[in-house]
């Protein structure tokens, strides 16, 4: 498939500059400035992985399917299985990177399925600080403040979301009280499909993606989940398979939100959209991409860049979210950025890259 080049603004810097790639190896073709694209790293794994945590450009953790934990110190060279043992029934779908030795990861799933693990030795060893007994509750996705504060996120259970908190960096955790929390709909959940369905900017603010139901939503705490207020998304709703999949924040201001209808064979018209009050409001992107997006990345340093990745391609803004050009089709579920410029991205049949020039 041929690359069409995107105009970079000279005010970008040129370490920031736009990712090209082709569709096949998702590793060259023309690229304008430095010529940054994805590059595929052999991880020796057919796992599926949807958590990434990117530390660096030569650090990153990946998480996935069959309990399986990766880990990388050297650009993506060589990956370590790190797989807590015995989890080999487990879907890992979202970790976090305390540092390059600390990690949390949450596999998903009905009652006992839904756990925390953390490590603080690189993955030489894992504890398990939650396990959830509540059959009711599904967790989806966690996220961190700083290096002891961090919440957690279950579908709704009783009518509310469940969120579970952490005040010592994941050793130890807490169900929080959900009189601050709206009611959910009827049918409404969060999708976790990129660990991007919670995220958190600064000291105290986070967010979570729901879909699932009538309307799709956008749900903020200001307060590390205590209270939270609601917000409609003008993204793809009304079906089970239709929503806000994933959320990223540059400030506890500028959001993007992506998603869509995840059915290969299904539409997925005005699947992002851009806040720029904290996510109190929602706008429709003029040009969004072409189709359902499961996660979505800021790039360092920069006030207007943006990737977001899906099952069918990555696409690229230049304008802060208002329009995207897709400029790969091979398949990714996650993105993550790092200051250094260590932009990464996982997904299906052990798919790991890097955008490298």
């Amino acid at each position: 498939m041929a690359v069409t080049a995107l105009a970079v603004p000279s005010a970008v810097p040129q370490a920031a500059a736009a990712p090209a790639g082709t569709a096949a190896s998702a590793a060259s073709g023309p690229a304008p400035d430095a010529g940054w694209h994805w590059r595929l790293k052999g991880s020796g794994s057919t796992a599926r992985f949807r958590g990434l945590a990117a530390v660096s450009r030569t650090t990153a953790w990946v998480a996935g399917t069959s309990g399986t934990v990766l880990r990388t110190h050297d650009g993506g060279k060589h990956w370590t299985d790190i797989s807590p043992p015995g989890a080999g029934a487990l879907e890992f779908r979202d970790i976090e990177a305390i540092d390059a030795r600390r990690a949390v990861i949450l596999a998903i799933g009905e009652g006992a399925a839904s756990r925390v693990f953390r490590t603080d030795d690189a993955g030489a060893t894992w504890t398990e600080s939650f396990r959830n007994t509540d059959p009711r509750a599904f967790y989806d996705c966690l996220t961190f403040f700083d290096r002891r504060h961090g919440i957690a996120l279950s579908d709704p259970v009783d009518g509310k979301y469940r969120i579970l908190s952490t005040g010592d960096g994941g050793r130890s955790w807490r169900v929080l009280p959900t009189d601050g929390m709206p009611s959910a709909q009827d049918g409404e959940a969060a999708f976790a499909a990129s660990g991007q369905c919670l995220v958190s900017s600064g000291s105290h603010d986070a967010w979570i993606a729901t879909g699932g139901a009538a309307t799709a939503r956008v749900l903020h705490t200001a307060d590390r989940g205590r209270t939270w207020s609601v917000s409609d998304a003008p993204l793809p709703a009304g079906d089970p398979a239709r929503g806000v999949f994933a959320l990223a924040f540059r400030d506890r201001t500028h959001g993007l939100a992506v998603g869509g209808d995840y059915r290969p064979d299904q539409p997925s018209p005005h699947a992002a959209a851009v806040s720029n009050d904290a996510g109190a409001s929602w706008t429709t992107t003029p040009a969004p991409p072409q189709a359902y997006r499961s996660g979505v990345a800021w790039l360092p340093h920069s006030r207007r860049l943006a990737l977001a990745v899906g099952p069918s391609g990555s696409d690229l803004t230049l304008d802060g979210g208002r329009t995207w050009q897709s400029f790969d089709n091979g398949s990714y579920d996650t993105v993550d950025c790092t200051p250094d410029l260590g932009c990464w991205a996982a997904g299906e049949r052990g798919r790991i890259a890097r955008l490298e020039p």
